[in-house]
């Protein structure tokens, strides 16, 4: 019989990479929901963990000049259904619209709108200073160790 160690299950790297994405996108929500760019009603939602980071995922993988909710589920590792139902919340809020796909009518292209313009402008500000923040605390050769190592690990994804 194998001995096991409880130790180990706190700190391995999955585990790490798990923890590090959570406070990483609950700074970007909180900073997102502080930002004086980002429609009113918007604020208030991430303020009041409405948004998550799940919905985060609409705003890292839709193209600016759209993309089928297929495509969108694949990019961001989730079922077309469960992807579906953000986009159905989003387009309430008014971050995102359906439009016919001008080269299949059978299927339907998520956009930003022009507020999810300005929610995703939001975002990448907010991504900098999550960044900013992150090399303060880590010191700069180790924010690029870890970033060249996640790259790496990541297969070399843009």
């Amino acid at each position: 019989m194998t001995t096991l160690d409880e130790g180990w299950r706190l700190t391995h790297l999955g585990r790490l990479l798990g923890h590090a994405l959570r406070r990483f996108d609950e700074r970007v929500l909180y900073l997102m929901a502080h930002n004086i760019d980002v429609p009113l009603a918007l604020s208030n939602l991430a303020a009041r963990a409405q948004i998550s980071a799940a919905h985060i995922h609409i705003t890292r993988h839709l193209d600016l000049d759209g993309t089928r909710l297929t495509d969108l589920a694949q990019k961001a590792g989730m079922s077309k259904q469960a992807m579906g139902d953000l986009v159905d919340q989003c387009e309430a809020w008014d971050l995102v619209t359906r439009e016919p796909d001008a080269r299949d009518a059978r299927a339907r292209m998520v956009r930003f709108t022009p507020t999810g313009l300005l929610w995703l402008a939001a975002f990448k500000d907010a991504v900098a200073q999550a960044e900013k923040e992150f090399r303060a605390e880590v010191g700069a050769d180790v924010a690029t160790v870890v970033k060249i190592g996640l790259e790496a690990y990541a297969g070399g994804l843009p």
